[in-house]
């Protein structure tokens, strides 16, 4: 079976984070946000990347230029999620089998939901699967609409939505698995039939469905995973939850944190049981800190600096 192709958005702008640099070089927690994305997409099964690329291209291209897996796809004009698509058409021709479509600025997608997607579209034997999360909290955002036997019908934009339908708590998270062919020839038949003159890809389920192929919504994401960054605050949102989460992976595999709340640890370090961290204390980088060490408080450790079992960083040095 041939190895699915994951085309990753990445053609977007800084605007409501007021920034020159790309959306999606931002750093969460030492790295830029869209190489979670890879690596989940990478761990999931895909044999081929293709990052869109638009706004300051070349900075994307060369943060990701060591990258060998990584090809890129360039969107001079953002017209929307389907347009974008569409400038892949040449990398997609020849692939016979699955295509994932991903943000890259949603780092905190798993890759065993991406699996979950993968697995689906082979199971279902579909045209399309639709990842979907559920939420209560979920003004603003597409809402799936099934009937009354559960097969998914649409999608509905906030906008355009019945107050029956506002009440429906499954979202569109903006991931997808497509067959490759059957995407392409939708997007032939794709038309900029909105009030901001765009291509939209949710326009591609539809039209598939239109045709009868199978088009399924499958709520295989946590809702948290759908938190995307398009603001400063967003940003520090995931960082925040990616913090949480590294942070108790590492308590429960018996490293001492004093005060969580005041410790910042980069989620590829590796910490031996029984180090104690104390407040204030910044791991960076792929930090590597043996058994039994005492680390701060006020300490620094950044890159690919070792820390040896017993030992004992004191307060406000740098260990580089």
């Amino acid at each position: 079976m041939t190895a699915p192709v994951a085309l990753v958005l990445a053609a977007g702008k800084s605007t409501r984070m007021k920034s020159a640099v790309p959306k999606v070089l931002h750093p969460v927690c030492g790295r830029p946000m869209i190489d979670y994305v890879l690596d989940a997409a990478r761990e999931a099964g895909v044999g081929r990347i293709v990052a869109i690329v638009g706004h300051a291209a070349d900075q994307v291209r060369a943060a990701l230029s060591g990258q060998s897996d990584v090809e890129f796809a360039l969107q001079a004009e953002q017209k929307g999620t389907g347009h974008a698509v569409m400038m892949c058409r040449d990398a997609l021709r020849s692939h016979d089998g699955a295509v994932m479509i991903l943000t890259g600025d949603a780092p905190l997608m798993r890759s065993s939901s991406f699996a979950g997607l993968l697995d689906d579209y082979q199971q279902q034997h579909a045209a399309c699967v639709i990842g979907t999360a559920n939420t209560a909290n979920n003004f603003g955002l597409g809402r799936i609409v099934r009937d009354a036997a559960g097969v998914f019908q649409k999608i509905v934009e906030e906008k355009d939505a019945t107050p029956e339908e506002r009440k429906i708590t499954e979202i569109n998270v903006g991931c997808y698995v497509f067959d490759c062919q059957s995407l392409l020839r939708a997007l032939d038949q794709l038309q900029p039939n909105n009030k901001q003159g765009e291509y939209y890809l949710t326009d591609c389920c539809g039209i598939l469905k239109s045709q009868g192929a199978t088009v399924i919504a499958s709520p295989r994401l946590d809702i948290s995973e759908a938190l995307g960054v398009n603001t400063r605050q967003q940003l520090a949102e995931v960082t925040q939850h990616m913090q949480r989460v590294a942070l108790a992976r590492y308590m429960a595999e018996g490293v001492t944190i004093v005060c969580p709340e005041q410790t910042l640890i980069d989620p590829r370090a590796i910490i031996g049981a029984d180090t104690v961290i104390h407040p204030f204390t910044t791991i960076s980088g792929a930090a590597r800190i043996g058994s039994n060490c005492q680390i701060g408080p006020h300490a620094v450790i950044e890159g690919t600096a070792v820390v040896a079992d017993g030992a004992t960083v004191k307060p406000f040095t740098v260990v580089q």
